[in-house]
């Protein structure tokens, strides 16, 4: 973890209150935790609104970062969740272990997405490139430290493996995805999350096509094309640190890996993959 971030996870950990109802969204970081914030959040809240392709909605004049609110990022306003009606629709990149045991007894919702390790990794040396101003950052460097474990939020192998094995022990309460799973099929998985959450689709919805424009909307294109996220930005670090929202649409592809890391870099990092999860039915 870095260093100046772990007594803020800490008062997370401590002082963070979960309510039974409450649906928590994980990821570790540049799994698509925009995609994920903007498929759960039209979900969630598509009764609020006469039309879910409606020229108010949230989504086309708001981030998706913004529209919910991070637990453990910065620390997280604890106090501002508080005020949250329920039930709250949450986000963390923090690893189970750093959440309080209650949000695995009080029976909170949780999503996890994870995405293929080696396109998670360029997905990440790319974002920190581009927030870094100027400062080229090596990526043999960064990949010898992803190797090892150096992450923001912890190692890879470990957030996934916690929240997976939680999903296999709580499959009802903790739904376990893999980013390829929206990429490849994006209409099922909105069904899956609706029914998951509790809001699944009536016949009159599927009908009337409900569930294909909240794919529609949060489409990866879609969300990039406006101009909140071409324009838009937040500042972070204290201001220190600006990211354009931008920089949180990159391609939306798979396996774009193979052009930006060498064959050796690829097969270390499958083989690392088949070491760590080994015997738990995890697999890539």
């Amino acid at each position: 973890l870095r260093s100046h971030m772990v007594t803020k996870f800490m008062l997370v950990k401590e002082n963070f209150k979960p309510r039974h109802d409450d649906v928590i969204l994980v990821t570790h970081p540049k799994s698509s935790t925009t995609w994920l914030k903007a498929l759960a959040f039209a979900i969630v809240n598509r009764s609020s609104f006469e039309s879910i392709d409606a020229s108010h909605h949230p989504l086309l004049t708001q981030n998706p970062q913004h529209l919910v609110p991070f637990v453990g990022a910065q620390g997280g306003n604890l106090d501002y969740l508080e005020t949250l009606p329920s039930p709250r629709l949450l986000t963390t990149h923090l690893p189970l272990s750093l959440l309080p045991s209650t949000v695995t007894t009080m029976g909170c919702h949780i999503i996890y997405l994870c995405r293929e390790p080696k396109d998670a990794f360029i997905s990440r040396w790319h974002f920190d490139n581009k927030i870094a101003q100027g400062a080229k950052i090596n990526i043999d460097t960064t990949f010898t430290m992803f190797l090892e474990g150096c992450s923001p939020f912890g190692p890879f192998w470990d957030h996934y493996l916690q929240y997976w094995k939680e999903s296999l022990k709580r499959p009802r309460d903790v739904l376990f995805l893999r980013y390829e799973e929206i990429v490849f099929d994006p209409l099922k998985v909105v069904r899956d999350l609706a029914g998951f959450i509790g809001v699944p689709f009536t016949e009159e919805e599927v009908k009337s096509g409900v569930d294909q424009e909240v794919v529609r909307l949060c489409s990866f294109k879609a969300l990039s094309d406006l101009d909140i996220n071409r324009n838009g930005g937040v500042e972070r670090a204290e201001g220190k640190i600006f990211i354009a929202y931008s920089v949180l649409f990159r391609q939306g592809k798979t396996g774009d890996w193979v052009n930006h890391m060498s064959k050796d870099m690829g097969e270390k990092l499958d083989q690392l993959v088949e070491d760590k999860f080994k015997g738990s039915g995890l697999k890539f």
